[in-house]
């Protein structure tokens, strides 16, 4: 009992002091009281310490003041809103929607912590500036509250009906030759007129060779058609080295190869038994020799001989 009594006795001193300083706020920060009220403006003076360290505080900090920091253990944090002090639970701040809340309780922050540095150098006693401040937070929260502004919608250009200009060429007509219909794709998109042509899958009805059959389109036959070099496939240079590196390798497998798969690079010889040998340089013969430079590794020292006088 002595204990819930002097629990009881310190709420109640705690309550006197804060109408204490609430009562007196007026007098000691008006600019301070003209922005958050009295009740509000003793809480944050007394949570801060005073009103000189109120004044040296940062925005940020001043924003927190009151703020709950921790939670009872086992109870879930969800509810809990972080940086939500005295501020953030200003009539001001709760009076606009919650997706603006944290943006006016930062406005509110700002001009408090001008408010207090005004009052801590006893600098309009009547609390003008403190008004004039006020009206600012309201000017700006207004604005936030405004609707976006209506999107015009623009009508779409003046279709131009000036033909497009597309590159052209020799380059560009060859390319188009290489990339274009094949003689044998061409046929078999024309077809003979009074003939009742075979389907080539049952499945699918009207799918057949058209023109590429010769004779009547029950003997299956495909007439050969002719080879358009424009329309051959094509090997870049870069490919044809790689090839050409892989069979000087033996890379190459025996059936894209003329060299057969018992071919070896080992040789027996009855003068110096076994012989390892190049059988790309002995497929060529003495092409290599003829073209034989003066540096070659095959090339021997050369004597000349001066004749005497």
């Amino acid at each position: 009992m002595e204990a819930c009594d002097m629990a009881e006795s310190i709420h109640a001193d705690r309550v006197n002091m804060y109408r204490l300083v609430e009562s007196r706020m007026a007098l000691i920060a008006p600019n301070l009281c003209e922005i958050l009220g009295a009740g509000t403006a003793a809480m944050v003076v007394a949570k801060a310490g005073g009103l000189a360290p109120l004044a040296r505080m940062p925005s940020c900090n001043v924003l927190v003041l009151g703020a709950q920091k921790k939670t009872l253990s086992g109870f879930s944090s969800t509810a809990v809103l972080p940086h939500a002090g005295f501020i953030y639970y200003h009539p001001i701040v709760q009076n606009v929607p919650p997706d603006l809340r944290n943006k006016a309780a930062r406005l509110l922050a700002a001009k408090t912590t001008l408010a207090a540095r005004i009052d801590s150098l006893h600098n309009s006693p009547d609390g003008i500036l403190g008004k004039n401040l006020f009206e600012q937070i309201k000017q700006k929260i207004e604005k936030m509250l405004e609707p976006p502004p209506v999107k015009s919608i623009k009508p779409l250009p003046k279709p131009l009906d000036k033909a497009s200009k597309k590159r052209g060429g020799r380059r560009v007509r060859k390319m188009k030759e290489r990339l274009g219909q094949t003689e044998l794709r061409r046929k078999q998109n024309r077809m003979n007129f009074g003939e009742l042509a075979e389907d080539v899958i049952q499945t699918n009805m009207g799918f057949s060779l058209g023109q590429v059959t010769s004779g009547p389109s029950s003997g299956g036959r495909i007439r050969g058609a002719v080879l358009d070099p424009k329309t051959r496939a094509r090997m870049s240079q870069k490919l044809q080295k790689n090839l050409e590196r892989q069979r000087a390798i033996g890379g190459v497998s025996t059936v894209r190869s003329k060299t057969g798969g018992t071919a070896s690079s080992v040789t027996f010889t009855p003068v110096q038994g076994i012989e390892i040998v190049n059988p790309t340089l002995a497929k060529h013969g003495t092409v290599g020799l003829s073209s034989s430079t003066y540096f070659s590794p095959s090339a021997s020292f050369i004597k000349v001989e001066t004749p005497l006088p």
